[in-house]
């Protein structure tokens, strides 16, 4: 008995010294926003826009001069939460099902998760609606988000519009009142000080959809811009509402007595998309480009127990690559077995002790936006001076920051190295982009499935935002398929709709136009187009099913089918009685038991 009571009071012993060392843990708060340029930061030197918090965060931080991510929102968020080249993950777009996180990648979120950390994300996942994709689903306890790439897009709760709307907490949808940045940050504190209360160490991702467009604020931070245009007047309200809430978070860190110990990081996304033409920082292009004005981004980090408080400057080149493997070596916690990260950690640029010169590294990113990569296309191989744009363009950054002058012809020697690691960087992913990333059919933890338009592989332009489903284009110019992986033989309920369940409209209802909010023309706006559809089709695989009659008034058409476990295609389309064939925008998938 004594044996028994030694050996349970030494298991006890270890248990506090496992929590002790758990809560000596740094804390990490992220924020990163959406669209929002190097240029579009007053400590940056923009004439026009003020933005005092960040700017104060800004010389309090180690900051990375010459960092990069990639030209558009998915891809840069898988790189940045793996560690991983964006286009080894499969996600390389935006839309057509090329914005799902692979199955196989480990999320800077699970990573914490394992090593007894607390996580939350609130805002933009943009990285998979569907189990297994989604946030709660890849590392995250607390999720607060919107769908899709940005409040109002097709996998969005019905009519949201910045304001008031309805967001998936926890996958299940929650109305919440106020503007949708505020929403984020509001969520994301509480959040904290649960966890503060738990004694527990914590991440939060707070990734805002502002500014990304359509251009929404509230009206008293668009109103010092109005001069700009309602485009640019929002666009800068939206980020002069972030700099509030930047500097509200950590006033609220520091009332919780969290600032310490907190490594609290700021960043973008990708180049500007609206603010180039106010200041750009000197820099060629905006997102999208392969310039850099199209992936050179702000970061920040702060974090005073690590000595990262005095407005240092880093200058070698960086990227989104090297933010998992950096925040493991700062939290000195356990790397996920069997990942070999294609970023390395910086913490010796960060904490300015270095045992040797920093190597002169070379990174590569791109644009592909397409439904397979191209090699090439939009392109950026880079070390801390050179550019090789598109695998022709090569420019001097000491010289030539803008990227005016193409220097190729002078310096062969420079293109050969830049287009030889290009090489082998593409040789390497290729096999990969063969991996289509598949939609769970029938999954316990996503039973049923929605499936929407956003991620169709597509024919024609593919409709990722609600005014694109109230228009309602033809099969003709707009229709597609899901990939799709049925997890279990059985049988399925599929109901194919021409809006979602939420909406409560008939196949064949006109929607009227819905309500207007600060700023430009929301995607609600559009009136919604009626399809009087008389039948439906359902092909998945090889087979295809017909329904019988529609009648006026229906919502929904079912299918109960009976389907084999693998991966395959899904597609459905509603028919009129003059032949003219519509895809179906919304498909819910049951797996019945």
């Amino acid at each position: 008995m004594r044996i028994l009571l030694s050996v349970l009071a030494v298991l006890t012993a270890v248990s506090r010294l496992a929590e002790l060392s758990a809560a000596d843990k740094p804390n990490i708060v992220i924020v990163i926003t959406d669209d929002q340029g190097y240029g579009d930061l007053s400590c940056h030197g923009n004439p026009i826009l003020k933005t005092p918090n960040i700017d104060k965060l800004h010389s309090e931080s180690v900051r990375l001069l010459d960092y990069h991510v990639a030209p558009t929102c998915s891809p840069t968020r898988a790189a940045f939460l793996t560690g991983h080249w964006t286009n080894r993950t499969g996600v390389w777009h935006t839309i057509m099902g090329r914005s799902m996180l692979r199955e196989n990648e480990v999320t800077l979120g699970q990573i914490f998760k394992d090593a007894g950390y607390s996580t939350g994300m609130f805002g933009k996942w943009h990285l998979g609606d569907n189990y297994p994709f989604r946030p709660e689903d890849r590392g995250f306890d607390e999720v607060m988000r919107h769908g899709g790439g940005g409040v109002g897009q097709t996998p969005d709760f019905w009519d949201n519009a910045y304001f008031d709307g309805s967001y998936f907490h926890n996958s299940k949808p929650e109305a919440a009142k106020g503007f949708c940045t505020d929403v984020w940050f509001d969520s994301a504190k509480k959040f904290i000080k649960s966890q503060k209360a738990a004694g527990k160490p914590f991440l939060a991702y707070v990734a805002t959809n502002a500014p990304h467009g359509p251009m929404h604020a509230p009206p008293e931070y668009s109103k010092p811009y109005e001069h700009l245009g309602v485009g640019t007047a929002n666009f800068f309200g939206m980020i002069a509402n972030i700099d509030r809430n930047v500097g509200e978070l950590r006033s609220f860190l520091a009332d919780e007595g969290l600032t310490e110990n907190t490594i609290f990081i700021f960043t973008t996304d990708n180049g500007t998309s609206s603010g180039d033409n106010v200041f750009n920082a000197g820099m060629r292009g905006k997102k999208g480009s392969p310039y850099d004005g199209g992936h050179r981004v702000p970061f920040f980090m702060h974090w005073p127990s690590g000595n990262l408080t005095e407005g240092r400057d880093v200058k070698p080149i960086t990227a989104y690559v090297d933010v998992v493997p950096t925040l493991i070596d700062l939290c000195e916690i356990p790397a996920p077995k069997g990942i070999k990260f294609d970023g390395t950690s910086i913490k010796p640029l960060l904490t300015g002790i270095q045992k040797e010169v920093w190597p002169d590294r070379i990174l590569v990113t791109d644009s592909q936006r397409v439904k397979d990569p191209i090699k090439w296309r939009q392109s950026a191989v880079m070390t801390s001076r050179w550019r090789l744009n598109n695998g022709k363009e090569l420019y001097d950054m000491a010289a030539d920051p803008g990227q005016k002058k193409n220097v190729a012809s002078a310096h062969p020697q420079v293109v050969e190295r830049l287009t030889r690691f290009y090489e082998d960087w593409w040789t390497e992913l290729l096999p990969t982009f063969q991996q289509d990333v598949a939609i769970h059919l029938g999954a316990d933890g996503g039973n049923p499935a929605t499936l929407t338009c956003h991620d169709w592989i597509t024919t024609g332009s593919t409709p990722w935002n609600q005014s694109h489903v109230r228009l309602a284009q033809n099969a003709k110019s707009v229709t597609g398929f899901w990939n799709v992986n049925v997890v279990a033989d059985g049988k399925y309920e599929v109901r194919v709709r021409r809006w979602p369940v939420e909406s409560e409209a008939a196949i064949d209802a006109a929607l009227p136009p819905g309500s207007d909010v600060p700023g430009v023309t929301p995607y609600r706006a559009t009136p919604g187009k009626p399809v009087p559809a008389v039948r439906a089709t359902l092909t998945i695989g090889d087979e295809t099913w017909q329904s019988g009659q529609i009648a006026p008034g229906d919502r929904d058409v079912v299918f109960n089918v009976s389907l084999k476990a693998g991966k395959t295609r899904m597609s459905t389309l509603l028919i009129t009685a003059d032949g003219t064939e519509y895809g179906g925008y919304y498909a819910y998938v049951k797996r019945l038991k």
